[in-house]
């Protein structure tokens, strides 16, 4: 696989490439369901720049799911505890990477851009085919976090490590959303620090927000299309208990799945809805005070950025990708300890004081317009 200069481009002068195959695993790239939309709003900056974008979807039917599955847990592996998991094996993650490179022949696409490490190829799968990556995470980042860390064998640990390593071999570039990541790649996996370079990321649709807001409303709000306890909603509804109790005008909305409902049940001051229209949504985070999102192990969390827009504070733990937007908790409110009773009194202490509530909104949406839009990632993919 061939290693780019930084002035080695096809097209225009500076530019990385003017035609690139995109891929996602899951879903199409182009769909804005697939990744919480992160590809489909970038293919769509880069055609802004005039970058022809080729939309690959790979997949493992169901029966080679079964052979990798079982392989795997020959080799003492153990058993799948999510559908993650399996794609964390080598097996998959070369079967993936070969579909890549196959369709991009077919396509006549001599760069792809992968969106997440499941489907790079392995680094001798040879050709002239240009392979860059956009990640959000690593597996080393991960697994501190992870819900199923502590499950996993000693083996499946290695695995999963080895399979990470190999997966990065080979990259002409990497774009990562934080410069977290970035350092970890370079620090822990060992990539050329030419090679890695953090870009950021947009958000969805969601408009920024100038009109009239009050903040003397305890008016808070979480949102989680999937992974309800991953996202920290048990761990928020803990604490809204405890800090109802010092402020019975406490308010929380919930936007979940239908399978999260039997989690809230009938709680005081808690309205849940498993689906909201796109406007809704939207008014929803214009007329919260605060977006309480302690997520346990999401890597960057595109809701901060769209409460942010929306001029509503946000309140997260220590972690991630999230001490990296609020920038360093001067654009929103940080908690060391993910326990019910530091997030209840994060949100207690922030709600206490409107107007540093107002002063917080305004300084965090101007950060989030002038770091995280979609074209500035494209640019730098394309320029940097």
């Amino acid at each position: 696989m061939l290693a780019m200069n930084a002035a080695s481009t096809i097209g225009g002068a500076g530019r990385r490439f003017d035609r690139v195959a995109m891929t996602c695993v899951f879903g199409h790239p182009r769909d804005p369901r697939s990744w919480s939309g992160a590809p489909a709003n970038l293919a769509n900056a880069l055609e802004r720049l005039g970058v022809v974008v080729e939309g690959i979807r790979p997949r493992i039917g169901r029966l080679a799911k079964l052979a990798i599955v079982a392989r795997d847990m020959m080799n003492g592996l153990g058993r799948p505890l999510s559908g993650e998991q399996m794609l964390r094996s080598l097996r998959s993650r070369r079967k993936l990477g070969t579909q890549v490179v196959e369709a991009a022949c077919r396509l006549g696409a001599r760069h792809i851009l992968h969106t997440g490490t499941f489907d790079l190829p392995a680094p001798d799968a040879g050709g002239d085919v240009r392979h860059y990556l956009y990640c959000d995470h690593s597996w080393a980042l991960a697994r501190v976090h992870h819900p199923h860390a502590a499950r996993l064998g000693k083996k499946a640990l290695v695995a999963f490590e080895q399979a990470e390593r190999e997966a990065l071999q080979g990259l002409a570039h990497v774009f990562t959303f934080g410069a977290y990541v970035r350092d970890n790649l370079i620090h822990h996996y060992g990539l050329p620090a030419e090679k890695v370079t953090a870009v950021g990321s947009g958000m969805g649709a969601i408009e920024p927000y100038d009109g009239p807001k009050s903040y003397t409303e305890p008016k808070l709000m979480f949102v989680a299309k999937h992974l309800f306890r991953a996202k920290g909603g048990m761990l928020l509804l803990d604490a809204f208990e405890i800090a109802r109790k010092r402020r019975p005008d406490l308010s929380l909305t919930i936007v979940g799945d239908e399978r999260s409902r039997a989690f809230v049940g009938a709680r005081p001051g808690i309205t849940f809805h498993a689906y909201l229209p796109w406007a809704e949504l939207q008014q929803l985070y214009r007329d919260s005070t605060l977006l309480v999102q302690p997520m346990l192990n999401d890597p960057w969390g595109q809701v901060y950025l769209e409460a942010m827009v929306s001029r509503t504070p946000v309140v997260g733990l220590t972690r991630h990708g999230l001490p990296e937007i609020v920038d360093g908790g001067r654009q929103g409110f940080l908690v060391d300890r993910a326990e019910p009773a530091p997030l209840a009194e994060a949100i207690l202490s922030a709600l206490s004081d409107p107007e540093r509530l107002q002063r917080m909104a305004g300084a965090a949406q101007r950060h989030v317009l002038e770091n995280y839009t979609w074209n500035r990632v494209a640019e730098r993919i394309v320029y940097s």
